[in-house]
C-alpha cells in the first residue's frame, strides 16, 4: 500500500476535504480527551462540593442556634440587672426611718 502525502492528498481531494477530515479528527480527539480525563474528574469535584455547600450550612445552622442562646442569655442578663436596680431603689433603711 503506498504512502499518500498530505500533498498528494490535497491534490487528489482538495484542501477542503481534507482540511474537513483533519478537523473532524480534532473535533473527535478533543470529544474523547473531554469524556475520557475530563467528565470524571468535574464528576469528583462536584461531589466534593456539594459536601463543602452542605457542612457550611450546618456551621451556618450552628451559629443561628449559638446567637440565639447568646441572645437569651444576654436578654436574661439585663432583665436581672433591672431587677436588682428596681429592689436597690426600693430598699428602705430601717435606722432611717427611726431617726426622723
Amino acid at each position: 500500500m503506498p504512502e499518500l502525502d498530505v500533498v498528494e492528498l490535497i491534490n487528489t481531494y482538495g484542501f477542503p476535504i481534507i482540511a474537513s477530515i483533519g478537523l473532524g479528527y480534532f473535533i473527535y480527539y478533543v470529544w474523547k480527551w473531554v469524556t475520557d480525563q475530563v467528565d470524571p474528574v468535574i464528576e469528583e469535584s462536584h461531589m466534593t462540593l456539594i459536601q463543602l455547600i452542605d457542612r457550611v450550612r450546618m456551621l451556618d445552622n450552628d451559629l443561628i442556634r449559638l446567637k440565639t442562646k447568646l441572645d437569651m442569655l444576654i436578654q436574661q442578663q439585663e432583665k436581672r440587672h433591672e431587677i436588682e436596680y428596681i429592689s436597690d431603689d426600693d430598699y428602705v433603711d430601717p435606722s432611717a426611718d427611726s431617726e426622723r
